[in-house]
């Protein structure tokens, strides 16, 4: 395993050294500077309403139970 310092500038990483091979190579990139993370979208369970939710699919004519299990199969 080897170790090379780099930076990440513009979506790019650049590395400091010049490395030697040929075809693909795996790695592993790891930020030692803390980054701000974006907070997930979440729900406010205070201003949640089942008639609120229940007006908003009135015109829904799929089921919701297959709409969110496709959903969730899509993030695997």
């Amino acid at each position: 395993m080897l170790s090379v310092r780099g930076v990440y500038e513009n979506g790019e990483v650049k590395l400091k050294e010049k490395i030697t091979g040929s075809g693909e190579i795996p790695v592993i990139v790891t930020f030692l500077e803390d980054m701000e993370e974006e907070e997930p979208e979440t729900i406010d369970l205070r201003a949640f309403s089942f008639e609120h939710s229940r007006e908003i699919l009135k015109d829904y004519l799929g089921s919701l139970s297959d709409a969110v299990i496709e959903e969730r199969r899509s993030f695997v």
